[in-house]
């Protein structure tokens, strides 16, 4: 099989509307998260990343963007405008779309919304970006909880291999809504602090809203130069809870495992994990288990949450873009918010970011329904 690459991309997010920025403002070791009290969305002080749309650059080079995008739509458009752009890929029939979320325009069934309630349905949603773009092809909504940005790669890299297309276009995001609140505030699983992945006084969970967007290609032609190659991926469901992980990790550990297997990689060559991190107790718990099952205990290991919060279906797009610039840089990113270890395996959390030579990372998401998909990723070489 010929390689597939993980090429143009772009981040539109609290941190900034594009990738080298947000990555550099992660590298400063600066989060987009802060304390939000606002009664429409919950009725309790939060901590959440929140994207600010009125600044976002004007893809559509037309008035009123506002009246005719909900406020998803118009970060979706941003990214996946800039990597269309950038890849200067002619769109085709052999050029696909796939669109991660969990929620999509959930926002619309609020009442004060001005857009129709239809305009929820996840097939809408993908409407309106192959409309505005001009896709040939149908576009692929993935929407299977806080895995489907990792497996959105994995799914576009499985199109590519079978030849249904050259080229796949991923575009990620989710909202801050009262409906995704109120959701996790039921399992009281919101801290009103900055999260805290894998840490001893860490409080719950933050929830973030991003958009993210790649370019998965079998052409090297026009790479660009943070550009990764697939090695291998793997899914698998625990079966375990609809929201709960299993407490043995064996979703995540048998993801990892088969993906390796397929990377033909052995765990020590692995340079860093690029983990779920959702500083929750039980997410966390069941990683750290996995990972010492699989000898990864001593691979330097963060969570991109204490900067962004929990982007739900854009997560996984989201950490993996992340990744590969910091594969490309040769820097381990620090794990925001990380002090002191608060799970009962030993993992290495990177605690400082530091320049380390890499050549490959892994990247793992898990979700709830028992969800979980793993990828490892290998630097282009020059």
């Amino acid at each position: 099989m010929s390689k597939v690459y993980v090429s143009h991309n772009t981040i539109v997010s609290s941190l900034g509307y594009d990738s080298l920025s947000v990555v550099q403002k992660i590298k400063d070791g600066r989060s987009g998260l802060q304390t939000i009290s606002d009664i429409k969305l919950l009725d309790q002080p939060i901590c959440a990343s929140i994207v600010d749309t009125r600044k976002l650059p004007n893809i559509a080079k037309e008035p009123n963007l506002e009246e005719k995008y909900t406020r998803l739509e118009q970060m979706l458009l941003v990214s996946l405008g800039n990597v269309i752009q950038a890849s200067q890929i002619e769109l085709t029939d052999r050029v696909g779309l796939i669109i991660s979320t969990t929620k999509g325009n959930i926002d619309v069934l609020d009442h004060d919304s001005p857009f129709p309630r239809e305009r929820a349905y996840l097939a809408e949603l993908g409407k309106v970006l192959k409309d505005f773009f001009g896709f040939k092809t149908s576009p692929i909504v993935l929407s299977n909880a806080c895995v489907s940005g990792l497996l959105a790669i994995a799914a576009a890299k499985k199109l590519i291999a079978q030849d249904c297309f050259d080229h796949v276009f991923i575009t990620g995001g989710d909202l801050v809504s009262k409906f995704t609140l109120s959701g996790f505030n039921a399992f009281q699983a919101l801290s009103a602090e900055p999260c805290r992945p894998y840490d001893k006084n860490r409080s719950g969970i933050n929830i973030g809203e991003v958009s993210a967007s790649a370019l998965i290609t079998k052409d090297n032609t026009n790479l660009a130069k943070e550009s990764v190659v697939i090695l291998g991926d793997a899914s698998c469901n625990d079966a375990n809870h609809i929201s709960g992980p299993s407490r043995t990790g064996e979703g995540l550990y048998r993801s990892v495992k088969l993906a390796l297997k397929e990377a033909k990689s052995k765990p020590e060559g692995v340079d860093f994990i690029s983990a779920h991190g959702t500083a929750t107790l039980f997410n966390d718990e069941m990683e750290a288990i996995a990972f010492n099952r699989l000898n990864l205990q001593n691979t330097p290991l963060n969570s991109l949450k204490g900067f962004f919060g929990h982007t739900l279906g854009a997560s996984g797009l989201l950490e993996t873009i992340v990744g590969m610039h910091s594969l490309h840089q040769n820097t381990l990113f620090a794990s925001q918010g990380f002090e002191e270890i608060g799970v009962s395996q030993p993992i290495n959390v990177i605690k400082k970011t530091e320049p380390k030579p890499m050549d490959t990372f892994l990247k793992t998401s898990s979700g709830f329904g028992g969800s979980n998909t793993a990828i490892v990723f290998k630097k282009v070489s020059e």
